[in-house]
Formats: structure tokens, sequence, C-alpha cells
């Protein structure tokens, strides 16, 4: 699905990538770890197109997305969240998910006087889709209660649901359980297992809860210092001594302490 080529990201003398290299196969749950200042969020941000690379390449199922910006990508497939949730705080949750597809016909001035019958059409359609996102992902209460007004979790859930608004191909998720109570952050992965399953949604996941990861990726990729330093199952990534030392600076001996290790 994504393939990541000797990927560079400099900032003045700054490598924040340098060099990193990977591939995301389609239909899998890809957990994304690493020590702080591991170079995590602007390989997201340089895949999604909110940063060009310095140098390096980047495809999507073959064709070349190398610093296409984020609107191109998110009509070819490729969404992502953000560790702060950006919702429309005013509006309610339903009208958030609404907002989402593109090319809607009230967008344009003609339209608004002369296609209203249309407009109206694409609306109920639009309100039942946001419904039933709603009810899948379990918060159909909040419908109608305004995006400012709900919890940082539940502004997560909003967040995953914009991505079922449209026919998303893959999904980048960054920290989706920060600050999220245990409860709701087993219900937001019971969604993406759920999206994995039944609609074959590719993620990448950036995440702090090694018990997270454990629960809903395939696929575990470790970066330290812009690098892709290790991959494998999440038990093969504990008892890589590289990946300990990455995160603590010690050896095998002290590895049960990468459970609690920040990323």
């Amino acid at each position: 699905m994504i393939e990541v080529q000797d990927l560079h990201r400099h900032f003045g003398g700054f490598r924040a990538v340098d060099g990193a290299s990977l591939r995301i196969e389609p239909g899998s749950i890809t957990g994304l770890i690493g020590p702080n200042g591991a170079g995590k969020t602007t390989l997201f941000n340089v895949i999604a197109g909110v940063l060009k690379p310095t140098s390096g390449r980047v495809t999507m199922a073959g064709e070349d997305i190398t610093g296409l910006s984020p609107h191109v990508l998110f009509h070819k497939g490729l969404l992502r969240t953000f560790q702060i949730a950006h919702e429309f705080s005013s509006m309610t949750c339903r009208e958030n998910l609404m907002m989402v597809p593109g090319g809607q016909s009230g967008e344009t001035l003609w339209n608004t006087w002369f296609g209203r019958k249309r407009i109206a059409n694409e609306e109920r359609a639009l309100r039942a889709k946001a419904d039933e996102v709603l009810e899948f992902l379990t918060v159909s209460h909040l419908a109608e209660q305004r995006a400012g007004q709900i919890s940082g979790g539940q502004k997560k859930l909003l967040e995953l649901g914009r991505t079922m608004m449209v026919d998303a191909k893959i999904v980048f998720l960054d920290e989706v359980g920060a600050g999220v109570n245990r409860t709701l952050l087993n219900t937001i992965g019971d969604a993406i297992i759920r999206l994995n399953q039944e609609r074959n949604y590719t993620f990448v996941v950036i995440e702090h809860d090694m018990d997270f990861i454990g629960k809903i990726s395939d696929h575990v990729i470790c970066m330290a210092e812009g690098k892709v330093l290790a991959e494998g199952s999440l038990a093969e990534i504990k008892a890589n001594e590289q990946v300990i030392e990455a995160y603590l600076g010690t050896g095998l001996k002290n590895k049960d302490q990468l459970e609690g290790a920040p990323t």
C-alpha cells in the first residue's frame, strides 16, 4: 500500500527523518513506535503531504505520491489524524461528519440558487451516512452534541469517524490514545479492528500504549534518530536489544521495562 524509500526531512542541520525506508502492506494494521524525537510524526507529515521531503520517495499502490499536497492525497484515499483532535467545535458531531466529503453541490453559489433539490438530496444522504458512522462507533447519542463539548476520547472517535465518510484506503493515526481513558481507548481499538476486518482499511498507528499496540497491530516498526531501527511482531520488537537501548540506554537485562517506555 505504502512504500517509503530512503526518506529524509531536515530542519536546518537537524535530521528529523534520516534515511527511513519501510513498507506498509495492504489490509494491515502497523504500529509505529520509538523514543521521543525518533521522527515518527515527521514521517507521518511527509507521507501525508503536510511537509515536503528533503529527499527520498513515497509510493502508494505503486504510484509516486512524493510531495503531493494533503487534499490531493485525501482524494486518493490517504488520510491522517493528529495528536490533538481538530473538530469544528460549534457544530454538532453529525455536522462535523457531514462536512467531510468534498465536491458537495452546496459548495457553489450557482447550485445554492438553482440546485436546491440536488443539495437537499445530498444532505439527506450525508446525514444518513453520518448517523451510520456514529452508530458504528457506538456514539450515536452524541449526534446532536456540539463537538467542542465532548470529551477528548470522543473527539478521537469523531476523527476516526471522519475517515469513514469518504473512501479511505489507508489511515495514519497519530497518538490516538493520548489523553483517552481506558474504556474509550478500548472502544477506539475495537473500531479500528472492525474497520480493518470488515472494510479492509489499512492503518498505521503511532501510540504510547504498548498494550494497545499489541491488541490492534499485525506488525510493529520501531524508529530511532530518524531511521527504522527494527520491525516485526511486538514480541520480537520487545526482545530486540537495539530497541531496548534506544528506549532505555541499557541492555537486555531491563527489557521488561519496555512495556511502559514512552514512544
